[in-house]
């Protein structure tokens, strides 16, 4: 479990196949801190699994299932990631529950600097849309963020200064392959009211 809260970006240093997945080995610092092999790591908003662990390295492998569904079988040697290490029982959460399971991918549409801030327009699947609200919680590539307008098929956020520094969102432009996963609460909720056990 996670929390949205970036604590570091990483860099791709290497990309190798492994069978139908690939194995990444990602530069970092902070985040390697009082981490193990074993733990679980959130890279852009994928929650992995760090299989080795070198004094500013980490490598963690990548399935094709989730190559299929999240931006990472588009990542390139040198690209950087988000990270996150896992949320910790007496930490402060100060995102919102993230699972590092992304339920889709969303493209960006436009980018709209301002005076002090950044708004992105991200395009998603239609059918995701009723997990999102106006003023709701969103996870894009790991980052918790609050949804500030909403259409159909579109939503826009709004980064300030600190986020777009000490994230990836620096990077984006319109085109860019974003990770989404819509919050656990409102999935479960609809579990609850729509199964019925046939």
């Amino acid at each position: 479990m996670f929390t949205g809260l970036v604590e570091e970006i990483g860099r791709i240093v290497s990309i190798k196949k492994m069978g139908d997945g690939l194995e990444f080995v990602i530069e970092a610092r902070k985040v390697l801190q009082g981490i193990g092999i074993d733990n679980s790591i959130c890279v852009n908003g994928v929650c992995l699994t760090v299989v080795k662990k070198k004094k500013s390295q980490f490598i963690v492998q990548v399935v094709k299932e989730t190559l299929n569904k999240t931006n990472l079988g588009d990542v390139k040697v040198g690209k950087f990631v988000n990270l996150e290490r896992s949320v910790r029982l007496h930490d402060r959460l100060g995102g919102h529950l993230v699972q590092g399971h992304v339920d889709t991918t969303g493209t960006v549409k436009k980018v709209k600097v301002l005076e002090s801030s950044w708004m992105y327009t991200i395009a998603f699947p239609k059918e995701f849309r009723k997990y999102l609200i106006s003023v709701g919680s969103i996870s894009v590539d790991g980052t918790s963020l609050t949804v500030a307008r909403l259409t159909k098929q579109e939503m826009t956020i709004a980064i300030i200064p600190y986020t777009y520094k000490n994230t990836v969102f620096q990077f984006y432009q319109a085109g860019s392959k974003v990770n989404l996963e819509f919050d656990v609460i409102g999935k479960y909720i609809e579990s609850i009211i729509t199964y019925t056990g046939k």
